[in-house]
């Protein structure tokens, strides 16, 4: 860790290539998560600001925007406006839904509301399971598991 508190991440072999046909938001959003899944960064940790993190790799604040959007709607991070990103922590709990002929599953941008309801950060999609007769169930989409019904 650094004096001023943000974690310094070990570029090593993790660089950026502009060169590469891959988009170099994409490129550190791939890096970044490299160093969650290691635990190099634990959930809860702050990440750099985003000024660091264009610094350290080089790239723009708009390329290091975009991958954080990427790693927040993979559930790997939250954002707090004037606070900063964060490592979000695994799943405690997965719900598993059980679908069969007549349902309809869709997934969606939560409303406000529905986020602050099901604990969920901005940009985490939820699901919205239909079944005739009955309301709609809306699940966060990172926590659920759907499994089919053959017969």
């Amino acid at each position: 860790m650094a004096w001023w508190g943000w974690p310094v991440l070990t570029v090593g072999a993790m660089t950026i290539d502009a060169a590469s046909f891959e988009p170099v938001y994409r490129q550190l959003a791939r890096i970044l998560r490299e160093h969650i899944q290691a635990g190099e960064l634990h959930a809860g940790q702050a990440l750099p600001s985003e000024a660091s993190l264009s610094q350290q790799f080089g790239v723009g604040r708009d390329a290091v925007r975009d991958a954080l959007a990427m790693l927040r709607g993979e559930g790997l991070v939250i954002t707090t406006r004037g606070i900063g990103t964060f490592v979000r922590g695994p799943a405690d709990e997965l719900a598993v839904v059980r679908v069969g002929l007549g349902t309809r599953v869709s997934a969606r941008i939560p409303t406000a509301d529905e986020r602050l309801s099901l604990g969920i950060p901005e940009g985490t999609a939820v699901l919205v399971v239909a079944r005739a007769g009955e309301p709609e169930q809306v699940l966060p989409a990172d926590r659920t598991v759907v499994e089919v019904d053959d017969g």
